[in-house]
């Protein structure tokens, strides 16, 4: 059975992308998603909501949770399914493709690079990232525990393509925290 999506789409899409948005401007910061979708597994139910809100028609999605995560996206967003070069928004629950052939941008509109949402195991206001950039006062540390190996050093090399790069949300349960291309991880 197709599991539903959000309660009330509007109000809860809006809580949705204000959630994402203050990660966004709040590198590391940690920020609930409620109230969240219960997605199918191995969609995570802040996974599902960044869908909801972020996705539609016109935003291509990568994603590798199998055919009753792609039904839900599909039914609840009617976003189009792209491989991962051609994707605007992935949903990865494993390992992401190599994030050297995701879709960066372009000099002139690097904004339109891709967003990677990654399933983690876990977030935690305090670990071994250390963070700075935009929207942090100093440096900030994030704990994330689950991620795939050699990650951070793939997105690293991705450094001397700025101002292309990807934004990247990093999801568990109903949590986000995000790393925009802007952060560096020192």
């Amino acid at each position: 059975m197709m599991q539903p999506g959000f309660a009330d789409p509007v109000l809860d899409a809006q809580s949705a992308f204000r959630a994402v948005l203050e990660a966004l401007s709040h590198p590391g910061r940690i920020i609930p998603i409620a109230p969240a979708p219960i997605p199918p597994a191995p969609l995570s139910p802040a996974m599902g909501a960044l869908a909801l809100a972020l996705c539609d028609a016109d935003t291509p999605v990568w994603q590798d949770g199998g055919a009753q995560a792609a039904d839900w996206l599909r039914f609840h967003t009617g976003a189009p399914f792209a491989e991962a070069p051609a994707a605007m928004f992935l949903f990865a629950t494993g390992r992401p493709p190599a994030l050297s052939t995701l879709n960066l941008g372009t000099d002139e509109v690097p904004q339109d690079g891709a967003t990677l949402v990654l399933n983690v195991a876990s977030l935690k206001a305090q670990g071994t990232l250390r963070l700075r950039g935009p929207g942090i006062k100093d440096e900030v540390s994030l704990g994330v525990e689950g991620l795939p190996e050699n990650f951070l050093a793939e997105r690293a090399a991705l450094r001397p393509h700025f101002p292309r790069g990807l934004d990247i949300v990093f999801c568990c349960g109903a949590q986000i925290a995000a790393l925009p291309r802007t952060t560096e991880v020192i």
